[in-house]
């Protein structure tokens, strides 16, 4: 049984106050009430504030390029069925340079976690609006207010086909574990919206903005998460009020699922067929 100071690695060199401490926290405290080995568990970055999370939390990692984490996730889970898979990126970095990834990847549902840490900014490269900016909003770049209109990612991966999509907020630990535990127990893409402010560069969306906003959806009451129309309704819900929990939820069938020979085995445990990889090498040579 591992407990949260396995999962302990260096000091963190994000800005007091940033709102990714939370959400270090939670996944810190999430993977040992799982139940995980750091040996197990591969933690996926791009580039960005939230993608030095691969460097905060023990257990295997890898740095990708700006946009390109999903990429090399899914790989690695498809390839090792025995890894859980969990992606730590930036709005900027999920839902801008890794656009199309992030369509792809949904398609392709791999069985891999996407936490995506939405402060509303470009953290790491000091305060560019970012692709979930609100419209008016204005920076040092931006000087005259955003022109265009946010992405939603919560209406975008429900659309695209997603089995899980989720929102959080950093500033509650207790709901984002929870969230974060049903993600990753989730077979299939799983994608975490988590709100977090950026005190540098974000003084909009700050954590008073957050708090007097965010509120949890109640599932046992009044709200069914495998409702598509619904889940459409709350996904647009943004402003005044924004609701927080299991927005969409659906039984798919993960990629490797659906690959009879990759269900039955892990590609790592698979024999090595040496002339066959010799006769690759002479092939391209």
């Amino acid at each position: 049984m591992t407990n949260k100071k396995d999962f302990i690695t260096f000091e963190t060199a994000w800005c007091p106050g940033c709102g990714d401490f939370g959400i270090l926290e939670a996944l810190r405290e999430t993977c040992s009430e799982l139940g995980l080995d750091p040996h197990k568990l591969l933690v996926v970055g791009g580039i960005g504030q939230a993608a030095k999370t691969t460097q905060y939390i023990n257990g295997n990692s890898f740095a990708g390029l700006h946009g390109r984490a999903l990429p090399p996730a899914a790989a690695a889970k498809i390839v090792n069925h025995e890894l859980k898979v969990v992606i730590n990126t930036g709005d900027g970095d999920s839902y801008g340079e890794g656009g199309n990834h992030f369509i792809h990847n949904i398609k392709r549902n791999a069985d891999i976690t996407h936490f995506v840490h939405n402060n509303q900014i470009y953290g790491l490269t000091k305060g560019q609006a970012s692709p979930t900016s609100d419209q008016g909003h204005v920076t040092d770049f931006t000087p005259d207010g955003v022109s265009t209109q946010p992405l939603n990612p919560m209406v975008a991966a429900i659309g695209l086909g997603a089995g899980f999509v989720a929102r959080a907020f950093s500033g509650d630990k207790k709901h984002l574990k929870s969230i974060m535990k049903e993600a990753m127990n989730y077979n299939g893409y799983a994608l975490v919206d988590i709100l977090q402010p950026c005190v540098s560069f974000n003084k909009v969306n700050t954590w008073a903005w957050y708090n007097q906003r965010v509120y949890n959806l109640d599932e046992d009451k009044d709200y069914n998460p495998t409702n598509k129309l619904q889940a459409f309704e709350k996904a647009l819900e943004w402003g005044d009020k924004i609701p927080l929990g299991v927005i969409y939820r659906e039984d798919r069938l993960s990629y490797t699922d659906k690959v009879p020979f990759l269900k039955e085995r892990t590609l790592v445990d698979s024999p090595v067929k040496q002339d066959v990889i010799e006769g690759f090498f002479k092939e391209f040579m």
